[in-house]
């Protein structure tokens, strides 16, 4: 017996490689090893950036007895939920639905079957607060197991077959329409925190693909509430201590309503999606705030996410040394007044302890107070603030620095191509739009089999061994639309094509347009994995809907906005109900009945100045949706370029909508009001 866990690509099932547990990753072999010896699996799911998995490994894991125990009853299979999301996924629905809640660590125990039977989270070393010590339940399970074993896998059963029997339907699938968005909107306004921004109480999550219905939903319709939601909730989250005041980005969550305590890991697919939250908000409203947000949140990325192959890692721990060997939540963001004074001297401190709300009794632990822009009178001295910044930047920049997960999941790159390149386009920084293609490069160049199927993720330029889920292709396939609305290269409307014609033929029900997380010929788990709400990034089905009606758009394919508005049937059904976890697919919907728009910009030249002020000019129009295509005249690089002359010999745009077209526009204020901008 052994660990087997040190050749595998994943960064959190390395942290497990030295465990005196005989770790198996998730495979045939593992329950084959269980038949064949007659025990339970014990399937433990977490990630690298999860503080509670870090925890439960060091407290239960990394200790002898407990390993000797689990080595002896039981085949051990870790997992992490990032590279195979459709196991967690299938998982914790069962323990969602045993226990009432769920989350990471995940500890479920099967049969050799897979099939799930006992549930829990995290398990103290010792029995605490009500709950059992890990080595009692692993007793108590051992006994089960061994004197009541009929009982057990009946219960099992019992539960694989409840699973099996919640396939989605949504009876007539139809497009939702004025009414359902309307309602989702209303739903909203409820849930609001008007003094806060936000939704609900603590924890408090950045709602990154509500924010964009609100914005879509206030273009389409001018309903001044929506906006005045995204705009609170966008200036909130950007003052508290969710962002990072010296770094930029954003963390998890916070623990508390006001977001002034994150959750301090930082995660690439939250920062890829509320960078382009704030661009679009900044398109609408031209908030100088939102500009730099999503700048700073777009540099954060690239300087401390990007890979050297070009993709960009998972995630930032939470945790790092504080300097006294100890590993502690937020040790390297967090401030004292001392340590203020130790970089910056007596006066200048006191100006940052004003500035970022930093207080002798602290906001956070040990009172050190996490970096916020409190709303003050003071009026503060630009100049000298960007020095007190930069000092304190460099100061933290010599503590010991979080871990970093270098796996690069192909639909978190996804997210991070689309909003890079359009922050790159409409801030003038061509530097992020290279970064945006280098990453699409590698998507294209590591992840893409011959077929062009997906792969889940790679490391240091190898490939991972998991098959790509429907959000790997509908992420990665929505990056490369934007990528090439905003580069006017053909190729990455190829590209998103390929990954399209996946989700039609192996990721969708033909009868009922519902669509699967895993493919058609992926393994077969207890269950095939499905779910239209969002969570911390948007649902695969949304996001395949979203990328399905932009390429229906751009190429005029039927099947392809057919899928796309069969697949609303699950908005229609559940928009009205609970629109905070439906947020992306509510944004689809925005599009669809706004057309969505289709712009075609034709120039003499790619360089040539008056088509890149009317390709800039479209790119910024706020109409939900609209895709943007630009070339020469006679260009085959994008369909909506075929017949499209230039007018009286100037660059021109196109705007289309609903199989109609509007008269061609050389003036750039014309197509302004054309496209909502």
């Amino acid at each position: 017996m052994a660990n087997r866990l040190a050749n595998e690509t994943s960064p959190y099932l390395l942290q497990h490689a030295d465990n005196p547990v005989d770790w198996w990753p998730w495979s045939d072999g593992a329950f084959a090893e269980a038949r064949e010896r007659n025990v339970p699996v014990l399937l433990s799911v977490g990630y690298s950036s999860c503080h509670w998995c870090h925890v439960m490994a060091h407290e239960s894991f990394e200790d002898r007895t407990t390993a000797d125990y689990l080595n002896g009853h039981f085949v051990s299979v870790k997992v992490d939920r990032e590279e195979r999301p459709d196991v967690d996924a299938v998982y914790m629905e069962a323990v969602q639905a045993a226990t009432g809640h769920g989350g990471w660590p995940m500890t479920v125990f099967l049969t050799p079957d897979a099939e799930p039977f006992y549930f829990g989270t995290y398990f103290p070393p010792e029995p605490r607060h009500g709950m059992p010590s890990f080595l009692q339940v692993l007793q108590g399970i051992h006994q089960a197991w061994e004197e009541r074993r009929d009982e057990v896998t009946d219960v099992a059963g019992k539960i694989t077959r409840d699973l099996a029997g919640r396939e989605i339907s949504y009876g007539d699938a139809k497009v939702p329409g004025e009414q359902e968005l309307a309602q989702a909107l209303l739903g909203l306004t409820r849930e609001y925190d008007p003094q806060r921004g936000g939704f609900g109480g603590a924890p408090k999550f950045p709602p990154s693909m509500v924010l964009e219905f609100l914005l879509r939903h206030h273009a389409r319709t001018g309903a001044e509430g929506a906006l005045q939601m995204a705009q609170d909730t966008c200036e909130r989250m950007a003052r508290g201590g969710i962002y990072d005041q010296l770094g930029g980005g954003f963390a998890r969550y916070s623990v508390d309503r006001d977001w002034v305590v994150p959750h301090f890991e930082k995660m690439l697919y939250d920062n890829a999606l509320l960078c382009r939250v704030y661009a679009h908000l900044w398109r609408a409203t031209g908030s100088e705030l939102a500009r730099r947000v999503a700048l700073e949140t777009a540099d954060f990325m690239v300087r401390e996410l990007r890979t050297p192959e070009g993709g960009f890692a998972s995630a930032l721990d939470a945790d790092s040394d504080d300097g006294t060997g100890r590993h502690v939540e937020g040790a390297y963001y967090v401030w004292t007044p001392a340590q203020l004074r130790e970089v910056l001297g007596e006066e200048d401190a006191d100006l940052a302890a004003r500035y970022f709300g930093v207080t002798e009794e602290g906001t956070f632990e040990e009172g050190a107070s996490v970096l916020q822009l409190p709303q003050r009178d003071e009026v503060f001295d630009a100049a000298r603030i960007d020095g007190v910044r930069e000092r304190l930047l460099a100061a933290r920049a010599a503590r010991p620095a979080p871990g970093r997960d270098d796996k690069v999941v192909a639909a978190w790159n996804g997210l991070a191509v689309a909003a890079l390149a359009e922050t790159g386009a409409y801030f003038d920084r061509p530097d992020l739009v290279e970064a945006a293609v280098a990453a699409g490069d590698l998507l294209v160049r590591l992840h893409f089999d011959e077929h062009a199927r997906i792969a889940r993720t790679s490391k240091d330029g190898h490939v991972g061994a998991n098959a790509g889920v429907l959000e790997d292709y509908a992420d990665v396939a929505e990056g490369f639309l934007a990528l090439a609305s905003v580069t006017g290269e053909g190729v990455w409307l190829e590209f998103a094509g390929l990954l399209l014609d996946h989700v039609l033929a192996r990721f969708t029900d033909p009868d009922s347009g519902a669509l699967y997380d895993t493919a058609a010929d992926a393994e077969r788990l207890i269950r095939r994995p499905q779910d239209p709400t969002d969570n911390a990034v948007p649902s695969g089905w949304s996001a395949a809907a979203g990328a399905l009606l932009s390429y229906a758009a751009h190429t005029g394919s039927e099947p392809h906005r057919t899928a796309a508005e069969r697949a609303l049937g699950a908005v229609k059904a559940l928009g009205p109900r609970v629109p905070r976890f439906i947020g992306w697919g509510l944004a689809v919907a925005e599009a669809v009945l706004d057309g969505p728009r289709e712009i075609a910009v034709v120039g003499p030249a790619p360089d040539d100045p008056a088509t890149r002020t009317l390709h800039r000019t479209a790119l910024l129009g706020t109409a939900p949706g609209a895709v943007v295509a630009v070339g020469t005249p006679g260009s085959d690089e994008f369909p909506l370029l075929a017949d499209r002359p230039l007018v009286r010999d100037e660059p021109a745009a196109y705007v289309c909508r609903d199989f109609t077209c509007d008269a061609p526009t050389t003036d750039p204020d014309r197509l302004r009001a054309a496209l909502g901008g």
